[in-house]
């Protein structure tokens, strides 16, 4: 079974900073990563998240009216021998 990241996509980069304190706010955890392109070629800033949160996240985003593009489901790929030179 592939590993799953979840990560919540913005039209811009100052909704995804507003979310991303707000959330930090409550103790949920959230990461600011790029956006995968394989997700999305919108904003380049998305916040990595945890799958059971995303109903807390998407209720946040709705009380402080921050928009959400879509919350996109990517399988991790991590290459641990890319940028090696040696």
């Amino acid at each position: 079974m592939p590993d799953i990241q979840h990560y919540v996509l913005f039209p811009n980069h100052d909704n995804a900073m507003r979310l991303y304190r707000e959330l930090k706010k409550l103790g949920v955890r959230a990461a600011i990563a790029p956006t995968p392109r394989s997700a999305s070629k919108c904003c380049g800033v998305s916040l990595m998240v945890e799958k059971e949160d995303l109903e807390k996240i998407q209720d946040i985003a709705d009380q402080k009216d921050i928009e959400i593009l879509k919350i996109a489901e990517v399988e991790k790929d991590f290459n641990p021998h890319r940028d090696r030179y040696c």
